[in-house]
């Protein structure tokens, strides 16, 4: 059984003019044609701009590249999967007979996804200016918690001193293939840790810029262990 709405609502700081935006933002597809997939969305939306707009305000000297890097660090599906755990938000959500019975009010994506839609339902109820302090608010830990030195690094960077801290033999990097005209080419380049039994690629216009994609797409799948 659900828990009453109310509950979360003086959790997270904010009373809805409009309760049902909030059940649909907490409704789950497998519940109905009413859920919360549109919801998700525009908060996907709204979350990215209100980090974007703090880190560039934050970190004035950073390039954009590592304002990106961490605005992903922050919104990432497990970040916000960490944030919905400790509102408890399992219990507010409505689900499918299926993904109750397959312990849906507990997996990492849908208490993502049903955290964006509530952060939609707080912009549409009351305004850009509440839903910003409400992710601010909710953010508050992660954000004051950054640490410029070791977020901004470059992915092979990152992945060389992780390596490094476990005692794991560094990446190797190969080139995979080279397309386009010579003006305008794609270079698509493997990283590979061979004592980990996994290999990803990265593409870019230059192979600096594919072996930094191959080393976050590492760093990626590493996160998902």
């Amino acid at each position: 059984m659900r828990e009453p709405l109310e509950r979360l609502c003086r959790t997270i700081g904010y009373e809805f003019n409009n309760p049902g935006l909030a059940d649909t933002a907490l409704t789950h597809r497998s519940a109905g044609s009413i859920n919360n997939e549109r919801l998700e969305f525009l908060g996907d939306a709204i979350l990215g701009f209100v980090i974007a707009d703090y880190l560039f305000a934050q970190f004035p000297e950073a390039a954009e590249g590592e304002l990106s890097r961490l605005r992903a660090t922050l919104v990432k599906g497990d970040s916000l999967a960490h944030i919905a755990r400790e509102l408890d938000l399992g219990k507010f959500l409505n689900l499918g007979p299926g993904e109750l019975r397959s312990g849906g009010h507990s997996r990492g994506s849908i208490l993502a996804d049903a955290l964006e839609a509530l952060l939609a339902a707080i912009y549409l109820d009351g305004g850009y200016e509440k839903a910003r302090e409400i992710i601010l608010k909710l953010f508050d830990t992660k954000l004051t918690g950054l640490s410029k030195k070791s977020q901004l690094k470059d992915p092979k960077t990152r992945l060389q001193e992780m390596l490094q801290s476990k005692k794991l033999p560094l990446p190797v990097y190969t080139i995979v293939s080279i397309t386009g005209e010579q003006h305008d080419q794609c270079f698509t380049v493997s990283c590979e840790v061979t004592q980990l039994d996994l290999v990803t690629e990265g593409q870019g216009t230059s192979r600096r810029k594919a072996e930094q994609d191959a080393a976050n797409q590492f760093l990626r799948q590493l996160d998902n262990v």
